[in-house]
């Protein structure tokens, strides 16, 4: 699936990621998504209009988010210390397939 575009927020703690995903095709969005970010999957959560997964990228926690009604997917982290990773990730992030 291709990823269009991606943008970090510092305020947020966040780096959005504009792809062609939807609610009932985020699972193997996600998946290739961790596997090209080299992330480990530790916990899935899913609700009536949202996706939520816990990632692990090197020992640290990062969510991996999806709404249906915004059609938005976004990586956060909880910390101000830690939005290095999402600016690291980023870098990971090219224009183009991840599935």
């Amino acid at each position: 699936m291709p990823i269009h575009t991606t943008g970090l927020s510092r305020e947020h703690l966040s780096l959005q990621i504009d792809a062609d995903t939807d609610f009932d095709h985020f699972d193997g969005f996600a998946t290739a998504l961790a596997a090209m970010l080299d992330c480990r999957v530790v916990e899935r959560q899913w609700g009536a209009d949202r996706h939520q997964w816990l990632l692990d990228f090197e020992g640290s926690r990062v969510w991996l988010h999806y709404e249906f009604y915004g059609d938005i997917c976004w990586l956060s982290v909880e910390h101000d210390s830690e939005f290095e990773i999402l600016q690291f990730l980023h870098r990971l992030l090219p224009a183009g397939d991840c599935a």
